[in-house]
C-alpha cells in the first residue's frame, strides 16, 4: 500500500465522531481501493474526447484533468486498468515525464504516475482502451433487441471507470465534466450528463454538477426516446420504446413524490435507459439517466421498484456518497429505505410492506451463508474487491436501520433529519463516522429517554440482525402463507384462488413451495404457466426450484434464460440451482461456457469464482 497523508486513526465510535462533515480536507477518508493520492494532488473537471471504434472494440481518444495542487512536490497519480497510455503532456503541450507501473495482474490495475512542472495545472492523457476492458461491454447486433446495429455501454461501480478513462477512481474524488464522443453514423450516444446536444459527426455532452467517477457512463446504439413529462423520457431500441414508455408512465410521479419527501431533485432531468439484458444489474444510478434492464418490463408495473430505487439515487448516492466502499451502505441502506418509502407514497402502504417483507426474507437468508465479519454494515474490505461488500447487508440491512430510527423517533423527526442531512452534505463524499457524528447531535443526543430504545453501534460494527429490527407484516402475504400450505396439503393449483395476485405475491408463495413433488410442480406449471412467464422475476425464481427438483419440462427454458440474460441477480441462484442438481455441475459449466461472453465482466467475475472457470479456457 502506498504512504498517504496522516489519516485519523480512531474507532468508529471513538474519535471519529467528531469528524468534518465533508471530505474537502481527507482527513477522515482512507480509500484502499485506489493508487490516487487526492490529499496532495486532485482532479477536479475532466474534458473527455473519444471516438468509439465497433470493429476493433476499442475506444480512443484523451482525458485532461484540471487540478487543485496541495503538495506542489507531489506527482498526479491516476488508477489505470488495461489502457494503452499513448502520451502525457501539460497545459501548454509540453510532454510530462510519466511512469505506468508493471501489471501485477490484480483487481486494482495499475498506477499512472505523472510528474507535474511548476506551473501545471491541466494534464492531458491520450490513450486507448483494451477490447477486454471490463467496464466497457461491445454486444454484436445479435446481442440487441432490434438485431440490427451493435450496441456499446459501460458499467463502473464501483471501481471499473478506471478501465475506460484513466483517473482518480475513488467515490471520495468528485469532478465535473465535459465530453465529445464519436460514433458510426445512424447510432445515438448518451452520457450521464445534464446537457446534451448533438452535432453532425459527434455528440457533445456536459456534467455540471459535481460526481464521483463511477457514476460517469455512457451507451451508444440504435435508441430513440419517449417523453413522459417535461423532465422526464425513457430511452431504448425502437422496439421496445413503447412498451417502456407504457409501464415507466409513473415516472414524474415519482420524482414528484421523492421531492414532496427528500426535498428538491437537484439534477435537471431524469430519464430512464434500457439496455439490452446482458446488463449485469437490475439498474444503475447513473446521474440524469439510469441504466435499467429490460427484465423489469412485466407488462404491470409490479417490477417497477426497481426504478424507484435509482430515482431515490439521485438523493442518497449520487447527491450524498459514501466516500470509500466499506461505507457502501450508506449509498444503498438509505436507497431502499427511500425506495420503500417511494413505493408507499405511489402505489400503497399495502405494496410497501410486501416489498420490505421479501427484502427482510431475503436478508435473513444471506446471513445465514456469510462469515461474520461480512455481516456488519461497516465492512472491512481491505485488501478485498469492493464488489463483495455488495451484499443484503449493505442494502437490507441498511434500510432496516433507518426504519427502526423512524420507529423509535417517529416518521416527521426522521423526515426532517434525511432532509438536513442530504441539504447539509449535497454534493459531498462521506464517511460511516461522518454520518454517526450527524446522527448523534440530530437525534440521539436530542432524546435520552428514545436513546435508549436503539443501539447504534450493534446495527453498524454487530453481527447478524439486531433483535430489535422492524420486520412487517403484511395481509396479503398471510393469505399466500395460507395457500402455501394449502397446496403442500393437498389442495389442487387451481383451487388457491390467486387470480388478483401480484409480483410479489407469487415470490412468496414460490419462496414456501420449496421441495414440491414432479406431479406438483406440473400441476403449478398447467394452472399458471410458469416455465412461460414473461415476468423474469417470477420466472427466475420457478427456474430454481424447477432446476433443485429436476423438473425436465423447464429445462430449455432455463438454458434460453441463460443464454440472454446477464442480470447477476438472476444468473447466482439459477447456477447455484444447477449446481445442487443430479448431474447438474456438468449442465452449468456446458451452459456457461456458450453464454460467459454474453455476460458483462461483473457477472463473469462472481460466475467464474461459483463454477471454478478459469478465464482463457
Amino acid at each position: 500500500m502506498r504512504k498517504l497523508l496522516p489519516v485519523a486513526s480512531c474507532l468508529i465510535f471513538g474519535a471519529c465522531w467528531g469528524a468534518p462533515s465533508n471530505t474537502t480536507n481527507w482527513v477522515d477518508t482512507l480509500d484502499t481501493h485506489t493508487f490516487a493520492l487526492p490529499g496532495q494532488v486532485r482532479s477536479k473537471h475532466l474534458d473527455l474526447n473519444l471516438n468509439l471504434d465497433f470493429d476493433q472494440k476499442v475506444a480512443t481518444g484523451s482525458v485532461t484533468h484540471h487540478l487543485v495542487r496541495t503538495d506542489r512536490s507531489a506527482p498526479f497519480i491516476v488508477d489505470t486498468s488495461e489502457l494503452s497510455i499513448l502520451a502525457v503532456t501539460d497545459q501548454n503541450g509540453q510532454d510530462l515525464i510519466w511512469d505506468l507501473a508493471p501489471d501485477a495482474g490484480e483487481w486494482r490495475g495499475r498506477p499512472l504516475t505523472i510528474e507535474l512542472g511548476e506551473n501545471t495545472d491541466k494534464v492531458k492523457i491520450q490513450y486507448q482502451t483494451s477490447p477486454h476492458a471490463e467496464a466497457m461491454q461491445w454486444l454484436s447486433p445479435e446481442q440487441t433487441n432490434g438485431k440490427k446495429k451493435p450496441f456499446l455501454f459501460t458499467q463502473g461501480q464501483a471501481i471499473l471507470t478506471r478501465s475506460w478513462i484513466p483517473l482518480q477512481d475513488s467515490p471520495a474524488v468528485r469532478v465535473t465534466w465535459n465530453a465529445r464522443v464519436t460514433a458510426p453514423a445512424g447510432m445515438t450516444t448518451v452520457m450521464s450528463a445534464d446537457y446534451r446536444k448533438r452535432k453532425m459527426s459527434h455528440t457533445m455532452f456536459q456534467m455540471t454538477r459535481p460526481v464521483p467517477s463511477y457514476l460517469i457512463a455512457l451507451a451508444c446504439g440504435e435508441l430513440t426516446s419517449r417523453p413522459i413529462s417535461g423532465r422526464c423520457a425513457v430511452w431504448a431500441e425502437p422496439g421496445i420504446v413503447d412498451k417502456a414508455a407504457t409501464e415507466l408512465d409513473d415516472l414524474e410521479r415519482m420524482v414528484l413524490a421523492c421531492e414532496d419527501l427528500f426535498g428538491p431533485y437537484r439534477w435537471g432531468r431524469y430519464d430512464v435507459l434500457f439496455l439490452p439484458p446482458s446488463f449485469p444489474f437490475g439498474g444503475m444510478e447513473n446521474p440524469c439517466m439510469t441504466f435499467a434492464t429490460p427484465t423489469i418490463l412485466a407488462g404491470d408495473k409490479s417490477l417497477v421498484s426497481l426504478i424507484a430505487h435509482e430515482l431515490a439515487h439521485s438523493w442518497s448516492g449520487n447527491l450524498v456518497t459514501n466516500a470509500t466502499w466499506r461505507d457502501f451502505w450508506l449509498n444503498e441502506g438509505f436507497t431502499v429505505y427511500l425506495e420503500q418509502r417511494i413505493m408507499e407514497h405511489v402505489y400503497g402502504k399495502d405494496r410497501a410492506l410486501m416489498e420490505i417483507a421479501l427484502g427482510m426474507q431475503g436478508l435473513q437468508k444471506e446471513l445465514t451463508e456469510l462469515p461474520e465479519a461480512d455481516q456488519v454494515l461497516h465492512i472491512d474490505l481491505t485488501d478485498r474487491n469492493p464488489d463483495d461488500g455488495m451484499t443484503a447487508i449493505a442494502y437490507d440491512k441498511g434500510a432496516a436501520f433507518l426504519r427502526r430510527l423512524e420507529q423509535v423517533y417517529g416518521r416527521k423527526r426522521m423526515d426532517k433529519f434525511l432532509r438536513e442531512w442530504f441539504n447539509e452534505h449535497a454534493f459531498q463524499s462521506l464517511t460511516t463516522s461522518t454520518f454517526l457524528d450527524f446522527l448523534d447531535k440530530r437525534l440521539i443526543a436530542s432524546d435520552s429517554e428514545l436513546a435508549k430504545q436503539i443501539d447504534v453501534k450493534d446495527w453498524v460494527t454487530g453481527f447478524g440482525l439486531p433483535s430489535d429490527a422492524p420486520i412487517p407484516d403484511s395481509e396479503r402475504f398471510a393469505a399466500v402463507d395460507a395457500a402455501v400450505a394449502a397446496f403442500l396439503g393437498g389442495t389442487t393449483a387451481a383451487e388457491l384462488g390467486t387470480d388478483d395476485w401480484v409480483t410479489q405475491q407469487w415470490l412468496r408463495f414460490l419462496s414456501g413451495v420449496k421441495k414440491p413433488s414432479q406431479e406438483q410442480m406440473a400441476a403449478l406449471d398447467k394452472a399458471f404457466g410458469l416455465t412461460r412467464s414473461g415476468n423474469s422475476e417470477v420466472l427466475s425464481a420457478w427456474l430454481a426450484i424447477a432446476t433443485r427438483n429436476n423438473y425436465a419440462a423447464a429445462n430449455a427454458r432455463l438454458d434460453l434464460f441463460l443464454m440472454t440474460v446477464g442480470r447477476r441477480k438472476f444468473l447466482v441462484p439459477l447456477y447455484q440451482a444447477l449446481l445442487e442438481a443430479d448431474n447438474g455441475k456438468i449442465r452449468a459449466n456446458a451452459i456457461y461456457k456458450r453464454a460467459r461472453m454474453r455476460y458483462h465482466a461483473v457477472s463473469q467475475r462472481t460466475l467464474d469464482a461459483m463454477l471454478g472457470h478459469k478465464p482463457g479456457e
